[in-house]
C-alpha cells in the first residue's frame, strides 16, 4: 500500500506524526510525505518537523501565503502532478486548512480515494473559512475519521455513509502523550527564562475576527492588561498579530503584558501544562487544555470542538469581555473548570486509525 500525507501548516504535522509513526509498523506500508508549504518559515514550520521526529518532507510545493482562492488553486495545480506520478493508493489529509480541501478536490477528480483525518467537526459558523474546507472535504472523503461523537453525528446528519465513519479519538493527544514528558524536562528553564515564579496566563490569539479589527483588537489587548494586573499574562505572539498591533497603535494598551517570539511545540506544551488559564481563539489549544485540564477561556462565539465546552475545562467567551473578566476572576478564586477528558483521547489514536488503513 502506498500512502501520501499532505500537510501544509502547524497543526497538521502534530496531527500526520502518530499516524505516520503508527503506519510505519507495518512492512508493506510506503508513506509518502508532501509538504504544500502553506505555512513555511524555519521558527513556525522546521522546528516542527524536528521535535516531532518527523522525516523531512518527500516534496515540498513550496506555495506560501496567498489569498484562500489562490492558495488553493496553486496547491491543486502543484499537488496534481504529484499524484500522477506516484499513483497512490490512499491520500490522507489532516484537519481543516486549505492544504486540506485543494488535495481532496484533486483526488476526488483523479478518483484517488481520500482518509480525512479529524473529520467531522462543525462550528455551524460558514464566515469561517475553515468551515468551508471541512464541509467540502467530509463530502469527498471515502474514510472520515472523527475526534468524538458528536463528529460521527455531525457526519450522518449531512448524509455520510455510517460505514464512511470511524471514531478513532484525537490524534492531537497522540502527540501531546508522547511528548509530555519532553516538554516537562524544559519547564526549569523556561520558568527562568520568563520569570513564571508563581500563577501565571497564557494567550494565543491569531483568528481574522480577533486581531484584523482595530478595535476588537484594541479592546481585547485592552481587557488582557487588565487580567495582567492580578495575573500575569505571557503572549507568545503569531507576526501576523504582532504586525497588527503595531501597525494600529495598540502597543499602549498591552504594557503590562510579556509578549515574546512563537514557540516550539515542546515549549508551548511545557507553558499550557503549568498555567494557571489559558486564553486563546485556537482550536487545538482548545483540545490540548482539555487533555492537560487546565481552563482554557476561548476568545470565540463558537467552536468546532463542543466537546471541550461538554466535557472538557474549556469556556466560550465570545467577544464578551465583562464575562472574560469574570472566569478570569473565578479561576483566581479557585473554582476553575477542569473538567474530564473526552473518550478515546488516550494517545492511541494513530494506531485505531493505521489498523483500519493496513486492513482495506
Amino acid at each position: 500500500m502506498k500512502l501520501i500525507h499532505v500537510v501544509g501548516a502547524r497543526p497538521n504535522f502534530m496531527k500526520v506524526a502518530p499516524v505516520l509513526h503508527a503506519l510505519g509498523h507495518y512492512d508493506a506500508v510506503r508513506q509518502i510525505i508532501v509538504h504544500t508549504g502553506q505555512h513555511y518559515d524555519v521558527n513556525m514550520s522546521d522546528i516542527f518537523f524536528q521535535q516531532l521526529g518527523i522525516p523531512a518532507p518527500d516534496v515540498n510545493l513550496e506555495i506560501g501565503s496567498a489569498s484562500h482562492a489562490q492558495q488553493t488553486a496553486q496547491i491543486m495545480a502543484r499537488f496534481e502532478p504529484v499524484v500522477l506520478e506516484q499513483k497512490p493508493d490512499m491520500v490522507l489529509v489532516y484537519g481543516d486548512v486549505n492544504s486540506t480541501v485543494a488535495a481532496t478536490l484533486v483526488c476526488a477528480k483523479l478518483l484517488i480515494p481520500v482518509a480525512h483525518v479529524e473529520a467531522g467537526l462543525r462550528s455551524g459558523d460558514r464566515t469561517m473559512p475553515e468551515e468551508i474546507n471541512r464541509l467540502v472535504t467530509d463530502q469527498l472523503a471515502d474514510l472520515l475519521f472523527t475526534p468524538s461523537v458528536d463528529g460521527d453525528q455531525n457526519l450522518l446528519r449531512e448524509g455520510i455513509a455510517a460505514e464512511k465513519i470511524h471514531c478513532v479519538g484525537n490524534v492531537m493527544i497522540d502527540t501531546l502523550v508522547r511528548l509530555q514528558p519532553q516538554a516537562e524536562a524544559l519547564w526549569p528553564a523556561l520558568q527562568t527564562r520568563f520569570e513564571l515564579h508563581s500563577s501565571y496566563g497564557l494567550i494565543t490569539l491569531h483568528r481574522p475576527s480577533n486581531v484584523d479589527e482595530p478595535s476588537m483588537l484594541g479592546t481585547i489587548l485592552a481587557t488582557l492588561n487588565d487580567v495582567a494586573k492580578d495575573l500575569p499574562l505571557l503572549f507568545p505572539i503569531h507576526p501576523r498579530t504582532r504586525q497588527r498591533i503595531h501597525h494600529h497603535g495598540l502597543d499602549k494598551l498591552a504594557q503590562r503584558i510579556q509578549f515574546c517570539d512563537p514557540l516550539g511545540y515542546l515549549d508551548f506544551l511545557a507553558l499550557q501544562a503549568h498555567a494557571s488559564v489559558v486564553l486563546t481563539d485556537s482550536g487545538g489549544v482548545q483540545e490540548e487544555t482539555t487533555y492537560l485540564q487546565v481552563p482554557c477561556i476561548t476568545l470565540r462565539e463558537n467552536t468546532e470542538r463542543p466537546v471541550t465546552v461538554d466535557v472538557g475545562s474549556n469556556i466560550l467567551v465570545g467577544r464578551d469581555m465583562e464575562r472574560l473578566l469574570e472566569e478570569v476572576a473565578r479561576i483566581l478564586q479557585g473554582e476553575a473548570k477542569l473538567g474530564a477528558i473526552p473518550p478515546l483521547w488516550d494517545g492511541r489514536t494513530g494506531e485505531r486509525i493505521a489498523s483500519i488503513l493496513h486492513a482495506l
